[in-house]
């Protein structure tokens, strides 16, 4: 689950960068809960996570809950294989 995560937590910084309108709608130092449309074990393991990092704090929660993604793709144009030995 935790490199799932990271890879949408990556995924959510580039959609950020490129809609910077949308962190309008996000409260200064609030935690962020990632959720993926139909992943129910990824979106309870980020309701716990997020459970225990705001455990006690009054610190605002915003649930960003990804619909769809397009499949991961390289960036690559071009490149050269060597042998190395």
């Amino acid at each position: 689950m935790l490199d799932k995560n990271l890879d949408l937590i990556f995924e959510f910084e580039k959609y950020v960068m490129e809609h910077a309108e949308f962190t309008a709608r996000i409260p200064r130092n609030a935690a962020i809960s990632i959720r993926v449309e139909g992943d129910e074990s990824l979106n309870r393991w980020s309701q716990r996570l997020t459970k225990k990092h705001t455990n006690g704090k009054k610190k605002p929660v915003s649930l960003v809950n990804i619909k769809k993604m397009r499949p991961a793709a390289s960036r690559i144009q071009e490149l050269r294989i060597e042998r190395a030995a």
